[in-house]
């Protein structure tokens, strides 16, 4: 929890600066970007939370790693370092993500199915989300999750609906148990 509060910190100042210079699109593309490469990278980021490398390697290897990221970026990059907190890269990238959409009055709404969704079935999804929340800045993030069986679970912000086969098994088994 921590190192969450301590990463939005730092993703609102990052946000702040990059408002007041009229670049928070442009560093909000940096941010999926370098989140995308640390999530996907197992080697970077055992190395950010590797005390065996010290802060200036780890300054100077994501400096190389980041060349096309605005000087935004690469200023949170050595802050992070120096801060000795660079370990939190990937969740301040994602906590601006978050605050940069907020800010923008994009939601998310997030779904969650047993199998890919096709991209007509996304589109219908998308389309009743907008609907719901009667925002067209909607953005939709899907996740697999092969142990809801089928159906989906679409949460959009505080709300949840639950239409998943696991679900529905557990509510029969939870008004079985009670008949018995």
């Amino acid at each position: 929890m921590i190192g969450s509060r301590a990463a939005r910190r730092y993703a609102k100042a990052v946000l702040l600066q990059a408002s007041d210079t009229n670049t928070a699109h442009v560093v909000f593309e940096d941010m999926q970007s370098v989140s995308a490469t640390i999530s996907n990278n197992s080697e970077l980021k055992e190395m950010l939370y590797s005390p065996v490398f010290n802060d200036e390697d780890k300054k100077e290897a994501l400096h190389k790693i980041f060349t096309k990221q605005t000087n935004s970026t690469k200023s949170l990059i050595s802050t992070l370092v120096a801060n000795k907190r660079a370990s939190l890269l990937n969740d301040v990238a994602s906590s601006y993500i978050e605050l940069y959409k907020e800010s923008q009055g994009i939601k998310v709404a997030r779904v969650t199915t047993a199998v890919a969704l096709s991209p007509e079935l996304e589109e219908k999804v998308l389309v009743k989300v907008k609907e719901l929340t009667g925002s067209d800045k909607v953005t939709l993030e899907s996740t697999i999750d092969e142990s809801i069986i089928g159906g989906f679970i679409l949460r959009i912000g505080d709300l949840q609906y639950n239409a998943s086969i696991a679900n529905s098994l557990a509510k029969i088994k939870r008004e079985f148990s009670k008949s018995i």
